[in-house]
């Protein structure tokens, strides 16, 4: 009856424990020979030995150095099989080549590049583009710099549309504390640039002024 108790003998639970490497069917099959326990079935077998924590031992991955069975073994003939089959030399619908670009969910465009991913050790991986224009150049990017979309349109990748400055004008560049100068106008863009360039300046000879005060 289901929710009825099973009842098991000190000798079954001590026969059960010393053979619960066994596989569940081979020892429910086991028992039920030596004890003649017609009711019990396999699953009564499972259950106790998940309570009991009378675990086989395996854990249902191949040994190191196991060897399939079917090693060296051709795949046999079917032409249902044979239909759908990759033929020689088939490349995936999705892989990307050299050159492939990108849009980032920052709204930079990414091009796959000849340089070794240096964190899966690939021998291409994606960067910026407008970045990667700029520094064939223009050189790389100066210590303390970084690049400035001087349109506000991340996706132009061209040189000229980019210009290094200062990181720390960006605090006066950007949409939250600053003048918005990506949304502002084309016309105001220049002199918002030359405030933020010039505001820089004087702050950074404040610093210089101020640590050489006595």
């Amino acid at each position: 009856m289901k929710g009825q108790r099973i009842l098991y003998t000190a000798d079954e639970l001590a026969w059960i424990e010393a053979h619960c490497a066994l596989a569940r069917r081979a020892l429910h099959r086991k028992f039920v020979r030596r004890f003649g326990r017609d009711d019990i079935t396999v699953d009564h077998v499972k259950a106790l030995c998940t309570r009991k924590g009378w675990a086989t031992g395996r854990d249902g991955r191949f040994d190191p150095g196991h060897i399939p069975a079917n090693k060296g073994k051709p795949m046999p003939y079917h032409p249902n099989s044979a239909a759908t089959r990759f033929k020689p030399g088939h490349l995936p619908a999705n892989v990307k080549y050299l050159g492939h670009e990108r849009l980032s969910k920052d709204g930079y465009v990414e091009i796959s590049v000849a340089e070794t991913n240096p964190h899966a050790g690939y021998e291409r991986r994606y960067v910026h583009k407008h970045r990667w224009l700029w520094e064939r150049a223009n050189g790389p990017v100066p210590d303390g710099m970084v690049l400035k979309c001087l349109d506000g349109d991340k996706a132009n990748t061209d040189p000229t549309n980019w210009e290094a400055i200062p990181r720390g004008m960006l605090p006066r560049l950007n949409g939250r504390f600053g003048r918005n100068y990506d949304d502002a106008p084309a016309e105001l863009k220049p002199l918002i640039m030359k405030i933020a360039r010039l505001e820089h300046r004087a702050r950074a000879a404040k610093s210089r002024n101020d640590g050489a005060t006595p």
